[in-house]
């Protein structure tokens, strides 16, 4: 049986991990462009992930507050991966001139 701690940093990484391969498998992220043919793979190792940060998050907190706290994670990154992205493509457009 694993401890509470153990659960809470496995929900943590597959909910991160789920958000990232879902990411990388949309056609208009820059992060890894190089991913865009294995985006079928990515989709399933995203909802298995899912469904491992799920059982995690339930084992490591009870099914409501579990289930919460599992989706929770997976929604942060989600939103902030896209964020991510613009910013590591910053420098690369500081240097255009409109016109």
């Amino acid at each position: 049986m694993l401890t509470g701690s153990l659960l809470t940093a496995a929900y943590l990484l597959c909910g991160t991990g789920a958000a990232l391969c879902f990411y990388l498998a949309t056609r208009h992220q820059q992060l890894r462009q190089s991913l865009e043919r294995h985006a079928r793979l990515l989709r399933a190792t995203a909802w298995l992930l899912c469904i491992a940060g799920l059982a995690a998050g339930i084992g490591a907190l009870g099914p409501w507050s579990g289930m919460f706290a599992a989706l929770t994670v997976f929604m942060l990154a989600a939103v902030l991966l896209p964020y991510l992205d613009v910013w590591r493509q910053k420098p690369a457009r500081a240097h255009r001139h409109v016109g």
